[in-house]
């Protein structure tokens, strides 16, 4: 059956809209073990990462355990005979861990032991209490002015934000850009991080166990930029750091507090520039927003 010209055109825009979701993989009708897909994955780039000369030591030495007397070893290779290889053993580097109080808290002692955002940044490349650093490329940690009196925070990095390590570079980084540009500004003016340093497989949602392992150190980092005006682009960052259960259509363009270090910080939530990318009736809402911002620095 030949489909029609609008037919066309209406699967072409369901594609347009599952890419500017974030979809970039095709999901099956069974369920997914994540837990088990996280090792798995993490057992298989490290494999291969290995060197040749890894590779070949390691076959050599499970060769040589595994062959046993020399009547029971196989025949020597006759002629232009190939060789099995041998099995290598999968080196599966650290091993993913169950989410629990215990990780929790050991992330909370991490965090507040670092004095500066560069310790910060070190204490997360050395934290493996959440599984999603198995999977992701590099840790995606902050871009901007640490010393801005604005600080952006975002819910978890997408793909270009993971390959390249920093927040908000792809289409949703380019649309902030320019709604900083209306208002006079840009990302020297401005530091920007994300809850999540870690980008979930196939830009899933973080689960709740994982924000909660890292919350304390977005936590710890808000502390150190110490800002003057907190945005919290979507929901998500919000409910996570302020305890709210709003939706972001009735909690946007709310000025909220946000304790820290005996202080109150002025913070808001605004749409995230991904939303905004499906929905772009939505940006007058948003304009809206960052001209408070804008008036709210201007206070401060």
């Amino acid at each position: 059956m030949q489909q029609s010209p609008q037919d066309t055109r209406q699967i072409e825009a369901l594609l347009d809209f599952y890419l500017d979701s974030g979809v970039d993989c095709f999901l099956g009708d069974e369920p997914v073990d994540w837990y088990e897909l996280t090792v798995r994955q993490a057992a298989q780039r490290r494999q291969a990462q290995a060197s040749p000369t890894q590779q070949h030591a390691q076959n050599s030495v499970r060769a040589a355990s595994s062959a046993g007397p020399a009547r029971d070893r196989p025949p020597a290779r006759v002629g232009n005979q190939t060789p099995q290889p041998a099995m290598m053993p999968i080196n599966t580097g650290p091993a993913a861990v169950v989410p629990d109080g215990e990780i929790v808290a050991s992330a909370r002692d991490l965090a507040s032991s670092a004095k500066s955002l560069d310790e910060l940044r070190a204490c997360l490349d050395t934290f493996d209490g959440c599984n999603l650093k198995l999977t992701a490329k590099k840790l995606v940690f902050s871009d901007g002015n640490p010393a801005a009196k604005l600080m952006f925070v975002g819910e978890a990095p997408g793909r270009d934000e993971d390959l390249q390590g920093k927040p908000f570079v792809g289409r949703s980084g380019q649309l902030l850009d320019r709604m900083l540009e209306a208002i006079g500004l840009d990302r020297s003016s401005a530091y920007i991080a994300n809850v999540v340093p870690w980008r979930p497989p196939g830009n899933r949602t973080p689960t709740p166990q994982e924000t909660e392992i890292c919350k304390p150190f977005i936590s710890r980092q808000i502390e150190l930029v110490n800002p003057d005006v907190l945005v919290f682009l979507g929901a998500a960052s919000a409910k996570t750091l302020l305890g709210v259960q709003d939706g972001i259509r009735k909690m946007r363009g709310r000025w909220m507090t946000y304790p820290v270090q005996g202080r109150e910080i002025a913070a808001i939530a605004t749409y995230h520039p991904a939303y905004l990318l499906r929905s772009p009736l939505e940006k007058r809402l948003s304009w809206r927003d960052f001209l408070s911002i804008r008036a709210k620095l201007a206070d401060n």
